[in-house]
């Protein structure tokens, strides 16, 4: 069994005992460039591989992703259509990302910035905060990052609705679905997250008139994707106050320019799309699981529609 591993972000290495331990049975094979017959190629395991490549391999059973978002993949007009495409679900990835969501929510909740631009000053005031359950949080998208971030904001007594396409069941979370409700989940969300995976449907999702449609100063946090933003509409809102702040961990073009107003903006925290990086040690055991179960002639989970876009 000969796996492709192409990406050019994460550390081949770390990757290659990871597979080591999880995988021993396969030839791990790093990059296109250690491939010498297409045709010996059994999976693809990958991120943001160049255009045209996976359409090399004849040979492929499966495209396995190495982030929970496929858009890269989607992206690509030559991709294989026959292949099934495999998203990354790992615990890893997922705590990664409950982990920088709740930081993230906790800094705007607690007025962060506010204190850290006192301290500057040499100041001592002490910011009105009201207590957890008076602060409602809204989370789009409520997959299985959204899902868990969503508990953990819950277990810490936030006031937490989400909304997706379809409605969900999650203990003490107010699930709102559709474009019919989506108006309704906006109002109420003084902290909108945003999780959702880049589709047609989603991209630029995060406009003037979306979150004009929040609570006036309400904070945003963006950890999905930098195609869901309206770049030039937040720097508006935030402008005209109806905005407060926002945490933005992606961004339409990585890395950021050095130019761009959002790094020196006193409103907005930039991070670099590192909140929920794939960590090896886990996601190969995953992705060594799907791998098992084809070859047991088994259905690998979860698997990408991509008439959903995801």
């Amino acid at each position: 069994m000969v796996i492709l591993f192409q990406s050019k972000t994460d550390d081949p290495q770390q990757w290659r005992r990871a597979f080591a331990g999880a995988l021993p049975e396969a030839e791990l094979r790093i990059g296109a460039e250690a491939v010498q017959d297409p045709a010996e190629v059994d999976y693809a395991v990958a991120w943001k591989p160049p255009k045209g490549l996976l359409k090399q391999y004849p040979n492929l059973k499966a495209i396995l992703s190495l982030g929970a978002g496929v858009d890269h993949l989607a992206s690509d007009p030559d991709l294989p259509t026959h292949v099934p495409v495999v998203r990354l679900v790992d615990p890893g990835l997922t705590w990664g990302m409950t982990e920088y969501v709740v930081w993230a929510v906790l800094g705007h909740h607690r007025r962060t910035r506010e204190y850290r631009q006192q301290q500057a000053q040499h100041r001592w005031a002490r910011l009105e905060v009201p207590l957890g359950p008076s602060r409602r949080v809204g989370v789009m998208g409520l997959g299985e990052l959204g899902a868990d971030a969503a508990r953990a904001l819950k277990a810490m007594r936030f006031d937490v609705a989400g909304w997706s396409n379809r409605r969900k069941q999650i203990d003490g979370v107010e699930s709102f679905a559709g474009q019919a409700e989506f108006g309704r989940f906006l109002a109420r969300s003084e902290i909108l997250v945003n999780l959702l995976p880049l589709t047609q449907a989603t991209t630029g999702i995060l406009n003037r008139q979306t979150l004009g449609e929040l609570p006036k100063g309400a904070c945003l946090v963006n950890a999905a994707r930098g195609g869901h933003l309206v770049e030039a509409d937040l720097l508006e809102l935030l402008g005209t106050g109806q905005l407060a702040e926002a945490t933005l961990d992606v961004f339409r073009e990585e890395p950021l320019p050095a130019g761009h107003p959002f790094w020196d903006h006193p409103r907005i925290t930039v991070t670099p799309h590192e909140a929920a990086i794939t960590p090896a040690e886990t996601a190969a055991a995953t992705i060594a699981e799907n791998i098992r179960k084809m070859e047991r002639g088994e259905a690998p989970s979860p698997m990408v529609d991509f008439s959903q876009g995801y």
